[in-house]
């Protein structure tokens, strides 16, 4: 089968231990990884346990720490490490002369089926 690649940015586009959102039409933002030997991941821009923005966290060695409760996800297959459990959706990455491409199959559909977080202050029941 063959996949149409989607060209994103370029290597140097992404920080070294760092990372960039990549926007879709449906669902959750992608968030592309560079680690610090330059190796690039891509994972849904959602933590399994919360929903928090995996591309505002810290990478570090191959594994990105969730901003909202520090969960580690790995970045080779987004499972959450021990003792959490989940995963968040991995997507191929292609990198051919520093540049990033994405399969545009999973850019139209992986992931898109999963709720997108909700940001603001919880709702509690205040005394009038």
């Amino acid at each position: 089968m063959s996949s149409t690649w989607t060209p994103i940015c370029r290597i140097e586009d992404i920080p070294v231990l760092g990372s960039r959102r990549v926007a879709r039409e449906k669902g959750a933002a992608v968030a592309l990884f560079r680690t610090g030997s330059d190796k690039v991941f891509a994972l849904l821009d959602r933590c399994p346990h919360k929903g928090g923005p995996l591309s505002q966290g810290i990478v570090f060695g191959e594994s990105v720490a969730c901003p909202l409760h520090n969960w580690n996800i790995a970045l080779c297959d987004g499972v959450a490490a021990a003792p959490d459990v989940g995963c968040s959706p991995k997507f191929a990455v292609q990198v051919v002369d520093g540049q990033i491409s994405l399969r545009a199959d999973e850019l139209a559909t992986l992931g898109t089926d999963l709720p997108l977080p909700v940001a603001g202050p919880a709702k509690r029941g205040c005394a009038a």
